[in-house]
């Protein structure tokens, strides 16, 4: 069982519902269902004239149904088009589409072309319409109220501009059928001047007929398309007129469009090309007619009519139908088409001529109709109907399907429909058999056949309820029948009340801020759901969390001027839908002032008037007055006064030489309205000017000119034509006379052949046509600088420390320096190494110090260093010439750490020690000094023994120290300013050879392989641990600890003897020498030794007591190691730890 709910036509009476829906349903009878064998119907295809855009990709449409399912194939030009050959075009799975990439490749030009689909089954072939398809046209240029393009290509001008003027005007026009693009010759158009003939004009006026003269020439109007009085246009049916027309005339002209004996259709109207385009869409018949155009300014008039005449391609009166037939009927298609001129009808069958086509004794052909008469099977078929004139045509396409088929009802079985009160009730009972089944419908299991005078039955077997009532409610039977059979349906009628809205929405007005409230009460049939909607200007509400709905009441906070406007609340079921709208209307800033005018026109002053707009419901406190200087500033307005809000007038003070127009703002509590229309113009006569310019200033950029710059006087400023500027200049301490040049409207100007570095006075006053304006001020300018001519002198230098010295000098004198005083320079370079006495070339280094200092500070010298310098002094222009150079040393410093230190070869009791001298000794060494001290198993350190070595050795062998014993070594160099950075290294002395013998005897027993098994295992967890701890950060003092338990009898195995063999770093891949448990290669460059298991991580070979506890043995940083630990640090080898069990 379903429910079907009685559609509700909300934009219709309830007298026009049942006519929509049994036109619906007349045209749904038609259709045949799928499961029954028919021929093709073509369902979708592209429009005849299908424009392309070449940046997308092309998708031609046709889509169809049948049964079986139709296959598609294509032409293009009249030929077959194979899809398969061209890689760009496919054609949509279960569908006729084609789709052609052209976005990536390929060019839209190669697919123009008419194209045609055809359907195809066992039952016949339906074609679609040609298919024209081309790329859109040329583009048309910018337009506006004074330049057109018109419909036919050309570019038209009202009047011009001097940013008209341009040699590059090409037009191109694209020929779709050849498929070309044409281009023009370059157009040029050069704009003259008005300017040029202002010396005529003013030869030829007084003064006062000169005052106001406009700078160009004021004329009415003139048709420039189309031309002469009258003429005449030919249009199709259904497509859009336009007509066009354009004119020139200064100030441009405006174009209005009437109809001679009629109105415009407003519905169907529309102007382009700033009106001076006219569009009617979808003409008929009934816009034939006369059309007038008439342009218009404030000088006159003109006027053009177009005879319109509308031809007709075809278009349909009566297009052939789907027809249905049982085998032995009779039947009927009819084409019929109307157009200016008569259309012609032709007849296909499956897409071929009906001519051609094999005879059908069945079908008789009568003009626009086909008669069929005792049909069989074999007389199914597609038939096709082209009506044509020399304007266009129409194609459809018609099936006739002979089938003999017992009624089948399409409708659901047991549909419940719900109904409002008085609304119609629709029934559906869709049938389908052949022959055409009868039907009628009984209300009740035992009820009567229903009668016409109460009830309305459709074609389609629908039955109408007009005004359902409340005992309109019940079961309805359905009962079809035809010769072959009979089926019936049940369906179930319910009746409901109607939704009524009880309490209406009011009418607000709110100011902007405040919050206003709407309520909406509703009534409903108690067994329908009703849902409550809230419109604003019948769309949705705004996403915004200033509206909120509650119950029946909608509210809106913090209202904006954007709320100004109407709103409905809606309330709905499932059956129907009522409303009700109330209007918010919100207090605004005033609407703008218009029909400005200019009065009482005075050579400073002018009256302009005004009338208010619209306050919006918030009394106008102020006008804003703002000007335009359309002559110097175009597009640029600028405030000139305000005036109170209860004045239309106001005395504007103008200045000479500028081109006004004027505009008024409306200012209210609210806000500022829009500008107001723009003012007629008002140009003022010439005055000199009143101002001079400004930023005036003089300096050389030559040692022999002086650069006289300023900031030029603005347009609006100059006050008349032909604005210059007069630049005067004399030497400040000389008597000579002013010298003055005047110049154009530029910024600067240079003076040649003056002394160098001389004072100047400098002043620039502007000038126009009409005069001078007032004496400008003097300023103070410099010619230009020169390089000075003298070194600074008694240069002499004062060692502070090792790496700090003090230079002084003498200043020169002022005039030597020619210039600006920038500072002095010091350059110095270090020149030989004092502790091995061979010179070297370095870099020389600069200071700079500002102003005129005469002492300098030179910091970051090499200590024991032979330094030389000297001393320059520096103006805008450059560097004077080097003092003598100055020769200072530095006294010896510390030197910094030995450059590495090595402990290599060692023995039972004996380490030798290898390093080289540090790489900055910073004076003469005297010495080396190493400590050194044991380590015992428990971190401590032992007695530190100090050893002198003299300056000139680079090893050293340690003899009679105890065996198996882990030593720690301090180094460091000494010059006689004290001792250097030291480094530290430690190092290992070996076991002797009966312990090793010992291991090995040891090594072979079985309890020792189980347990190096444990201590393995020991070791893996210790090694977890201690990466565990490493990773939370901080050192982790593993080489004191393991030294605290390292064991002296503990010796290495050797790979010769049969033991385990040593291990190299894993990193480094080189064996270290048996023997030693430091790698012979390693180097220490570090001062400090912080011992962490970073610090470790390679190269250390683990040892274990009995006890399984873990000695790490530890050899020297490495020479490229960081201070810190090294992340890439691996923990020790365990294979090597078992290599040091007892």
């Amino acid at each position: 069982m379903r429910l079907k709910i009685m559609p509700l036509k909300k934009s219709f009476s309830v007298h026009r519902v049942p006519l929509i829906l049994f036109l619906c349903q007349l045209m749904s009878a038609l259709e045949v269902p799928l499961d029954l064998v028919q021929p093709p119907t073509i369902t979708r295809q592209s429009p005849k004239d299908y424009i392309i855009d070449p940046r997308e990709n092309i998708e031609i449409q046709c889509e169809a149904k049948g049964k079986p399912p139709p296959s598609f194939s294509w032409t293009r030009n009249g030929t077959h088009f194979d899809i398969d050959k061209d890689p760009l075009v496919k054609m949509l799975p279960n569908s006729g589409t084609l789709v052609i990439s052209i976005t990536i490749e390929g060019k839209a030009e190669t697919y123009e072309g008419v194209y045609q689909c055809t359907a195809r089954n066992e039952r016949g072939a339906a074609i679609s319409n040609n298919i024209i398809i081309r790329p859109s046209t040329f583009q048309r240029l910018p337009q506006s109220e004074r330049v057109s393009q018109g419909l036919n290509g050309d570019l038209y001008f009202s009047n011009v501009l001097p940013e008209d003027t341009r040699e590059d005007y090409v037009c191109y026009a694209r020929f779709n059928h050849t498929q070309t693009i044409q281009q023009k010759q370059p157009i040029s158009v050069k704009v003259h001047s008005m300017d040029e003939l202002n010396d005529t004009i003013t030869a030829n006026l007084s003064d006062s007929e000169f005052y106001g003269a406009k700078s160009y020439i004021e004329r009415p109007p003139k048709l420039l398309s189309p031309e002469g009085r009258t003429s005449h246009k030919e249009e199709l049916r259904e497509n859009v007129l336009s007509l066009e027309c354009i004119a020139e005339g200064l100030p441009t002209p405006s174009i209005t469009w009437t109809k001679e004996d009629g109105e415009l259709p407003i519905n169907r109207t529309s102007y382009t090309n700033f009106r001076k385009t006219l569009n009617i869409n979808l003409v008929s018949e009934a816009d034939s007619g006369k059309y007038k155009c008439t342009a218009r300014n404030p000088l006159g008039f003109v006027e053009h009519t177009i005879s319109v005449t509308v031809k007709a391609a075809p278009y349909w009166i009566t297009a052939p139908k789907n027809l249905v037939l049982s085998p032995g009927e009779d039947g009927t298609l009819i084409c019929r088409a109307n157009g200016n001129p008569k259309p012609k009808i032709s007849w296909l069958t499956n897409g071929v001529p009906i001519e051609m086509a094999p005879d059908d004794p069945s079908r008789k052909i009568d003009g626009d109709t086909i008669l069929f008469s005792d049909v069989q099977e074999s007389s199914s078929a597609v038939y096709q109907c082209n009506a044509s004139n020399e304007y266009g045509y129409l194609l459809a396409n018609a099936f006739v399907n002979v089938l003999a088929e017992p009624p089948r009802i399409l409708t659901d079985a047991n549909l419940h429909y719900q109904v409002i009160t008085d609304r119609p009730a629709m029934l559906d009972c869709a049938f389908f058999g052949s022959p055409i089944p009868t039907f009628k419908w009984f209300k009740g299991t035992k009820g009567s056949v229903l009668q016409e005078n109460t009830y309305i039955f459709h074609d389609n077997g629908t039955l109408e309820i007009p005004v359902a009532q409340k005992d309109s409610a019940g079961t309805y039977t359905c009962v079809v029948r035809n010769k072959l059979g009979m089926a019936k349906n049940d369906v179930h009628l319910e009746i409901k009340d109607p939704t009524r809205i009880i309490k209406h929405p009011e009418y607000k007005v709110v100011q902007r801020g405040g919050k206003v409230s709407f309520e909406c009460k509703v009534k409903h049939d108690p067994t329908l759901i009703a849902t409550l909607t809230w419109l604003k200007d019948n769309g949705e509400l705004p996403n915004d969390g200033r509206f909120s709905i509650d119950n029946d009441h909608l509210v809106i906070m913090n209202i904006s001027d954007e709320d100004d406007a109407t709103y409905t609340c809606v309330a709905n079921t499932s059956l129907d839908i009522v409303s009700a709208s109330a209007v918010l209307r919100v207090v605004d800033r005033p609407n703008p002032p218009f029909d400005l005018e200019l009065t009482s026109l005075l050579e400073r002053s002018v009256q302009l008037s005004w009338i208010p707009g619209d306050e919006n419901n918030s009394p106008i406190t102020d006008f804003i007055i703002e000007y335009e200087d359309s002559l110097h500033e175009p597009g640029i307005w600028h405030h000139h006064s305000d005036v109170p809000g209860t004045q239309t007038t106001a005395e504007l003070k103008l200045s000479p030489y500028v081109k006004y127009s004027f505009r008024v703002i409306a200012v209210n509590s609210i806000g500022r309205s829009l500008p107001s229309e723009v003012s007629e113009y008002y140009m003022t006569k010439a005055a000199e000017p009143e101002e001079n310019p400004t930023a005036v200033e003089g300096i050389g950029s030559e040692p022999d000119n002086l650069v006289i710059t300023w900031q030029p006087l603005k347009g609006f400023d100059s006050n008349g034509p032909g604005l210059q500027y007069k630049v005067s200049w004399r030497q400040k301490d000389g008597d000579d006379e002013w010298t003055s040049v005047v110049v154009a409207n530029v910024s600067k100007y240079i003076v040649s052949g003056t002394p160098t570095f001389v004072p100047y006075l400098v002043k620039v006053q502007a000038l126009n046509d009409v005069g001078f304006a007032p004496e400008p001020v003097i300023i103070i300018g410099h010619s230009g600088e020169d390089l000075p001519m003298v070194a600074p002198s008694n240069v002499h230098v004062n060692v502070v420390n090792s790496t700090l010295a003090e230079v002084h000098w003498e200043p020169v004198p002022p005039k030597s320096i020619r210039g600006h005083l920038k500072g002095y320079r010091i350059y110095y370079w270090k020149v030989k190494n004092s502790s091995k006495r061979n010179k070297r070339h370095v870099e020389k280094k600069i200071l700079t110090f500002n102003g005129n200092k005469t002492h300098g500070m030179l910091p970051g010298l090499e200590p024991f260093s032979h330094y030389m310098l000297n001393v320059r002094v520096v103006n805008g222009k450059g560097e004077g010439p080097a003092s003598v150079d100055r020769v200072f040393n530095t006294p010896e410093g510390v030197p910094s750490a030995p450059l590495f230190l090595k402990i290599v070869n060692p023995t039972l009791d004996s380490l030798t020690l290898e390093w080289d001298p540090p790489s900055h000794p910073n004076g003469i060494l005297t010495a080396y000094t190493l400590k050194f001290q044991p380590i015992n198993s428990t971190h401590e350190l032992g007695p530190l023994v100090d050893i002198k070595i003299p300056a000139n050795m680079t090893s050293l062998i340690l003899r009679n120290l105890s065996y198996n014993t882990r030593y720690k070594f301090y180094f460091y160099a000494q010059t006689s300013a004290g001792s250097g950075s030291q480094i530290t290294e430690e190092a290992v002395t070996t076991v002797d050879e009966a312990m090793a013998s010992r291991q090995v005897d040891i090594a072979t027993q079985g309890w020792f392989i189980g347990l190096m098994c444990a201590v393995a295992l020991l070791i893996l967890i210790l090694l977890i641990v201690c990466f565990i701890r490493r990773n939370k950060g901080g050192k982790y003092p593993v080489k004191e600890k393991e030294d605290a338990h390292a064991d002296p009898e503990i010796q290495p195995m050797k790979e010769d003897d049969g033991t385990f063999g040593e291990y190299s770093d894993a990193e480094d891949h080189k064996p270290s020498k048996k023997g030693s448990r430091t790698p012979s290669d390693r180097t220490v460059k570090k001062e400090d030794s912080d011992d962490s298991l970073v610090d470790y991580g390679e190269g250390v070979n683990g040892q274990f007591n009995e006890d399984g506890s873990f000695i790490g043995q530890y050899s020297g940083k490495k020479e490229k190691e960081p201070a810190e630990g090294n992340e890439s640090s691996e923990a020790p080898s365990p294979v090597n730890a078992m290599n040091s069990f007892v």
